[in-house]
């Protein structure tokens, strides 16, 4: 049945928008920010949000910013949320019970984020952006909208027509711009052949259970203890339940987030390293007790108040932004994996590059603008990969772990985070140049994620694992604050910003350097190693092998040179690795080494 209501002439709307999740709803907030367009959203549901509980609670700096700067959120978050306390990793350690939380070895950052990040309650953040939204004149929400239909205009001086069911009534409007946002229903990637599948193959369990889980407080140890542990010079002193943290395996880890009146718990794991599936809450809380004997007397009492799943959820898209005037941002467009909570920080990117798009689609520069933005998207994406389908075994160990997130931290800080806060990704002269500068990691960074799983599986052979838990503070490899320094250049040139991003990657080739030459110093025994500036040069960081016998040709090569004995000069503290210092068995060593 035809709306008879309607005009002749179907409505028009600067932009519709597919999908009201929190990708939807933050892409009409800017646009109603930023721009005069008016916007159309549509979502099947007509409660927004829905009285489930939606996963997906852990933002960083690039979306944490994007909430709270770019979208004028911060008060909202403040008052309604949890301020996060940066991320955190735990491994039990061998022999001891691991029903205490000091049983367990830590990596962190000690100090907080001077970028604000939030644990957030999505079912809160999104019914606020809604309300937000509606406040505007230009704004119309559209729930029920069932039997939706996309007809993408061929030329650009066309509008789009969409059509769809509300209450039995057959709906029809014209959009100058059209943007799914619709999560994992992906209707533009469907109707318009857009789906490719990820090399990724993880899968996830979640649940929330009633009350705030304090870490610290899953021990037999007095407040007093707790509190006077000479552990925290080390860990410092705010609340450790305020992080994301995570607890750690070889191809799994578990999140434990703090919502306000409720915990969320997840497992995310690697399916070729995992045998574990669960099919309700109480299955995953009973894994999470087994697997991590310090939750067993405190998670059993709690009510399981909602769960739900993916046995898989990676996806690839063929294309995410269109000069016909189409986009698609969150999961209607690419996803990875929830490690690090890169979910927002994608919706934040995307979201940025779309309506840059839209304000500029009269522009001579318009279709050269978007070209520009889909391939940035798509090295954005690309560059994740490796991190998730190379390395995810390494995550069962504090030292290759501790290298690995500390080269990927310096990463997301110095080229995600430092160009959005100066809002570079839209700028044209910049992106050139930092594509150039992004492209050279892609090779090391390939490679490394090899090196760094090669290393560990040789742990697991080779290497006595800890007997006691060790600390380690990420940012004690220093390369990881020249990194994080970048957060106070703000306001900065796009020449200016092209050059601050090739100082940092020469400072994360420096890094790159250290974490071979250590793995090459730990498998050899041979710490002078570390030092030694013809061993340090002979590593060609974009062709990396983990080849035993390449190693042993390498340390002797660089005893024969003629500077064998000149000393390399790092920036950094190339002992700073020490504490993760194993004793290696003899038997075996000699056996492989020799």
């Amino acid at each position: 049945m035809i709306d008879t209501s309607q005009p002749a002439v179907a409505p028009h709307f600067d932009v519709v928008i597919v999908g009201a999740g929190l990708a939807g709803l933050t892409l009409a907030r800017h646009l109603l920010l930023d721009s005069d367009r008016s916007v159309l959203l549509l979502d099947r549901q007509t409660q927004i949000p829905p009285s489930r509980q939606k996963v997906g609670e852990s933002c960083v700096q690039v979306s944490g910013y994007y909430l709270s700067r770019v979208l004028d959120l911060e008060e909202h978050l403040m008052n309604e949320h949890c301020l996060k306390y940066n991320l955190r990793f735990y491994w039990k350690t061998a022999g001891l019970e691991n029903r205490r939380f000091e049983d367990f070895s830590q990596s962190y950052v000690r100090k907080i984020s001077n970028i604000c990040s939030y644990q957030l309650d999505r079912n809160r953040l999104e019914e606020e952006l809604l309300h937000l939204n509606n406040r505007e004149a230009r704004f119309c929400f559209q729930g029920g909208s069932q039997k939706l239909k996309i007809d993408v205009a061929e030329e650009p001086t066309l509008s789009h027509a969409v059509t769809f069911e509300q209450n039995g009534i057959e709906k029809r409007y014209r959009a100058g711009w059209v943007v799914d946002t619709t999560g994992r229903n992906r209707v533009l990637a469907r109707q318009l052949d857009l789906k490719r599948p990820s090399p990724i193959e993880h899968g996830t369990y979640f649940a929330w259970v009633d009350g705030l889980i304090d870490i610290e407080r899953l021990t037999d140890r007095s407040r007093r203890q707790v509190r006077l542990n000479p552990d925290r010079s080390h860990t410092g002193h705010l609340p450790f339940w305020l992080a994301t943290n995570h607890f750690m395996g070889e191809g799994f880890w578990l999140w434990v987030i703090p919502l306000r009146g409720k915990t969320s718990l997840g497992v995310v794991y690697d399916q070729k390293l995992f045998p574990h599936r669960f099919n309700s809450g109480e299955e995953l809380v009973q894994w999470i007790c087994q697997a991590f004997p310090l939750f067993a007397d405190d998670l059993p009492k709690r009510q399981v108040l909602c769960q739900g799943g993916f046995r898989s959820f990676a996806h690839d898209s063929r294309q995410v932004l269109s000069t016909q005037r189409w986009a698609a941002s969150g999961e209607a467009g690419r996803f990875n994996d929830p490690l690090y909570s890169p979910g927002g920080d994608l919706i934040s990117i995307h979201n940025t590059l779309i309506v840059d798009a839209i304000l500029h689609d009269q522009a001579t520069d318009f279709e050269a603008r978007v070209r520009q933005g889909e391939q940035l998207l798509r090295a954005i994406y690309e560059a994740y990969l490796p991190t998730y389908t190379s390395s995810y075994d390494a995550l069962g160990d504090a030292e290759t772990f501790s290298m690995k997130y500390t080269w990927e931290l310096s990463i997301y800080f110095a080229l995600y985070v430092f160009p959005f806060i100066n809002d570079l990704f839209t700028e044209r002269a910049f992106v050139v140049g930092y594509l150039r500068q992004f492209s050279r990691l892609g090779a090391v960074n390939r490679g490394l994620q090899s090196f760094l799983s090669s290393f560990y599986q040789w742990k697991k052979q080779h290497a006595v694992p800890l007997s006691q838990p060790t600390f380690f503070d990420f940012t004690e490899l220093t390369t990881l604050g020249q990194a994080e320094s970048t957060f106070y250049r703000v306001g900065v040139t796009p020449q200016e910003g092209k050059k601050i991003v090739r100082e940092q990657v020469d400072n994360l080739m420096e890094l790159a350097r250290f974490i071979v030459v250590h793995v090459a110093a730990t498998v050899l025994g041979d710490d002078k190693l570390l030092c030694n500036a013809a061993f340090v040069r002979s590593f060609v960081l974009e062709d990396l092998s983990f080849d035993l016998a390449d190693l042993e040709r390498r340390r002797q090569e660089a005893r024969a040179a003629s500077d064998g004995d000149a000393l390399h000069a790092w920036s950094l503290d190339p002992f700073v690795m020490e504490r993760f210092r194993t004793a290696r068995q003899p038997q075996e060593a000699h056996g492989v080494l020799q």
